[in-house]
């Protein structure tokens, strides 16, 4: 197995994986479906108490072409292109701690569509109490264009 070095991760914090048949992590690859993105449609869903309280996706404009390609830009760069040109309000993780329905606190959050997290996103999620974020088994194959 490849050893993947993520462009961000908290100390102290870590990844778990699930199968794509998994509830949740079907319900987070549902709402990616409602993305704009024309490169990379993510939806993250917050799960408590074995109940969906949020759902988020990066929604926004969408675009022939992802300005951040045309741009040559590496992952985890120039974000604010995905504001300015595609109107992105935020990462489908932020979105669904923003959409939650109750507290936060102790809640997993599913992601489908990419395969790891960035610095904004993981604060979101520390300050959010969110416990552990799942990604799916072969996020790193799956969804890592720019291998």
């Amino acid at each position: 197995m490849v050893e993947i070095i993520y462009p961000y991760l908290p100390e102290n914090r870590k990844f778990k994986f699930v199968k794509e048949d998994n509830s949740y992590m079907l319900a987070a690859k549902e709402i990616s479906s409602k993305s704009g993105c024309v490169l990379q449609a993510t939806g993250a869903v917050l799960v408590k108490n074995n109940r969906i309280i949020g759902r988020g996706t990066n929604a926004g404009k969408r675009v022939d072409k992802c300005p951040r390609v045309e741009k040559g830009s590496k992952t985890g760069e120039d974000y604010y292109l995905c504001k300015e040109i595609c109107l992105q309000e935020g990462h489908a993780e932020a979105q669904a701690i923003k959409n939650a329905q109750e507290d936060t606190k102790g809640a997993d959050l599913y992601l489908y569509g990419h395969w790891w997290c960035c610095r904004d996103c993981w604060s979101k999620m520390i300050k959010a109490d969110v416990k552990d974020v799942y990604l799916l088994e072969n996020a790193y194959e799956k969804f890592n264009f720019r291998k």
